[in-house]
């Protein structure tokens, strides 16, 4: 164990008194020629001199605690700079860079942030023991240089907080625990601030309180909250409101004035600690030090019982009828449409037109398909669903929306009647030649279906309370055509955990794979609609085989197309397409049609032979 004699009269003087906090470390760095593609970390080796200068203006502007500048001095932040081997270096400059400037006078906090989560929201490491081994590399590094006490910060979720609190405990030192919520009082993982309050005090946490996320006022509103919760000293590093983006920088208008106006206010409810988050600077902390200097804490009011908790969800609604109501008696058919690449919607209307008369469950409408501009297909879905009164079945992508956009077309989708939806990835960008797009995917399919199922559950993916819930029927795809199905199924085994009731698969051609498609998914008990899309010249084959993800032709359906074209192709590819469909008759939960070109009457072809008693 390693202690630090200041540690317990930095306890002192937050249980009794005041300590002012610095502000941002990066809004300086980067206002003082730091690219943002930098590692603001590793300043502490290469530009040290910058790095101790940025201390030494908080300090003369009346910090009484100074951060590390290590809030991203992990192994698995810094192997994006290709840093990952100088962990140890690089915090145990940062802690001697703090040390050295704040002397004797002032306390030192070693600032570690949460470990980075990849787009699609899974962990880049799997075990407590692994998040714990990147934690304590870091953190026994900061103990060495000689901090006061650790300040873990802006961590979005409680179990990984609690993870890093134990190797602070493990190291001997104290730790000041503060959490990042979103609109609400509620952290990303669900929980509200009093929830954090409570579980962070009897975790062992010197401190409790919140940091970024949101403006002073907002997080002022979260602390005192907290301030109910806990009879440990309650912090509070608020940004310096919400950013403007001008000119390819992010700029805080929040004045110095107004930002100490409010460390007052919760200086006067009982912060003991107040600082600084993104977009503050020497001069906010300079004019919150001569607002805040001279006051001790407020007298701290409990809160009422009604105090907001963690939305639960609702209770389970009774099974509403859809499309998959006949699953067992008969093959469910769906049948896929491509929204238009311009605004005349009348052939896709048309086409919806002729299936329902046919009788196909359900249309299945595809969004931005190779990532090509379409059609919104939620307002198409909502006029195909009042014209034919067929059920559709909304693809919805990662790839075109961030984290807000997906959960305000989501709700959106709600509200026009959408209730079926099928969680897909999305074709990258780069698949199409759309200029200037990028791809988001702040999610992937599973993380988009586990915001769908808490969205059934009356709550965003944030915990934020939707006081109501929405009644979307859930799907998946699945892709069979690998070289090996386990990884595919090991996806799809998450899927279904998320939330997926049925899958459609990419096309089939081969009924080798049909088979075992059939065979490994037939555990998860939920309907596996076939993905069929006849080819119709070998020109086509060619291109889906060779050019399009996650469709492979069978060397045998290659053979049979070649040479082939016009209507002698698309014969040969409805004998191809009805050998399929009549391999899996018996097993199969459904198909999914999707008929090449929009070539809706391919499509009313299959679904003959679907019903046909023989082939």
């Amino acid at each position: 164990m390693i202690e630090s004699p200041r540690s317990a009269l930095l306890q002192d003087r937050l249980t009794h008194g005041i300590v002012i906090g610095d502000g941002a470390m990066g809004t300086l760095l980067h206002a003082r020629g730091i690219s943002h593609e930098s590692s603001f970390e590793h300043l502490n080796l290469t530009q040290p001199g910058l790095v101790r200068k940025v201390h030494e203006d908080y300090l003369a502007a009346g910090s009484d605690l100074l951060e590390t500048n290590t809030f991203g001095a992990n192994a698995l932040r810094q192997a994006g700079f290709g840093q990952e081997v100088k962990v140890r270096d690089i915090n145990l400059a940062g802690a001697r860079l703090a040390r050295s400037a704040a002397g004797l006078n002032r306390f030192v906090a070693g600032a570690v942030g949460p470990l980075p989560r990849p787009r699609g929201g899974e962990q880049v490491v799997s075990s407590e023991e692994e998040i714990r081994d990147v934690f304590r590399e870091q953190m026994t590094a900061l103990a060495e240089g000689g901090v006061d006490a650790f300040l873990l910060e802006t961590f979005s979720d409680l179990a990984s907080m609690k993870l890093a609190l134990d190797v602070a405990g493990e190291i001997g030192l104290p730790a000041i625990c503060q959490m990042a919520f979103l609109e609400g009082g509620v952290s990303r993982d669900g929980v509200s601030a009093e929830q954090a309050a409570e579980y962070l005090s009897a975790a062992g946490a010197m401190a409790v309180g919140a940091n970024c996320g949101s403006g002073p006022r907002e997080l002022g509103l979260i602390v005192e909250r907290m301030l109910g919760s806990t009879n440990l000293p309650v912090t509070a590093f608020p940004n310096s409101g919400f950013p403007q983006y001008h000119e390819g920088r992010l700029i805080y208008l929040t004045t110095p004035e107004y930002f100490a106006a409010q460390g007052e206010r919760m200086v006067r409810a009982g912060v003991s600690l107040v600082g600084g988050c993104c977009g503050t600077t020497p001069e906010h902390i300079r004019a919150l030090a001569r607002k805040v200097a001279s006051l001790k804490p407020g007298p701290r009011v409990s809160l009422s019982p009604g105090a907001p908790a963690v939305p639960k969800a609702g209770p389970e609604r009774p099974k509403r009828n859809t499309f998959l109501d006949d699953w067992g008696a008969r093959p469910i058919i769906t049948v896929e449409l491509d929204p238009p690449k311009s605004l005349d919607c009348t052939a896709v209307l048309a086409a919806a037109g002729r299936l329902a008369e046919a009788g196909v469950d359900a249309i299945s409408l595809a969004e931005n398909p190779l990532a090509r501009i379409r059609m919104g297909n939620l307002a198409l879905a909502q006029k195909i669903q009042q014209e034919t009164g067929l059920e559709v079945i909304v693809h919805i992508t990662c790839r075109d929306r961030n984290l807000i956009g997906l959960h305000s077309d989501l709700m959106g989708a709600h509200l026009m009647g959408i209730r079926t939806i099928l969680a897909v990835t999305g074709d990258p960008v780069a698949v199409s030649g759309e200029s200037g797009a990028t791809s988001v995917y702040d999610l992937n399919s599973v993380g988009l279906l586990e915001l769908l199922s808490s969205l059934n559950g009356g709550r965003t993916m944030m915990g934020a309370d939707l006081k109501g819930s929405t009644r979307f029927l859930l799907g998946a795809a699945f892709n069979p055509n690998q070289a090996s199905m386990e990884g595919q199924l090991r996806r799809l085994k998450k899927k279904v955990a998320a939330g997926a009731r049925f899958v459609q698969t990419q096309p089939v051609y081969s009924a080798e794979v049909l088979t075992e498609l059939l065979e490994r998914t037939a555990p998860l008990n939920i309907p596996v609609l076939v993905g069929i899309m006849p080819v119709v010249s070998e020109r086509n084959a060619e291109f889906l085989h060779n050019e399009v993800p996650g469709i492979v032709l069978s060397d045998e359906v290659l053979a049979r197309m070649r040479g082939k074209s016009g209507e002698a192709g698309a014969r040969e590819g409805i004998a191809i397409a009805g050998e399929l469909i009549n391999a899996g008759r018996k097993t199969v939960g459904g198909f999914y049609l999707i008929p090449p070109f929009g070539r809706v009457e391919l499509a009313l072809e299959l679904i003959e032979i679907i019903r046909a008693d023989r082939p």
